[in-house]
């Protein structure tokens, strides 16, 4: 399994200049948040990952480019889009 810290790092270079929180609840599931550092504002939250999961680099390429498709249909209609 990849460490939360590797992962908070990877998503931040990916998705720049977004930062990220990643938090694991009691049962093993993840949550991320994707936000702008300065304002706070939320572009995307996806709970309930399953952490075990993600144990090679190709599973965690997988959820990002699962996290991009999300952030860019939630980002279709904005002017202000990171990506």
């Amino acid at each position: 399994m990849i460490y939360l810290a590797q992962l908070r790092t990877q998503l931040e270079r990916t998705f720049s200049p977004l930062a990220c929180e990643c938090n694991v609840t009691g049962d093993h599931s993840l949550t991320i948040k994707l936000y702008h550092p300065a304002s706070g504002q939320v572009d995307l939250v996806v709970s309930g990952l399953n952490v075990a999961t993600l144990q090679s680099p190709e599973s965690v390429a997988v959820l990002i480019e699962e996290l991009r498709y999300e952030l860019e249909s939630n980002t279709l209609h904005r002017s202000d889009s990171v990506l």
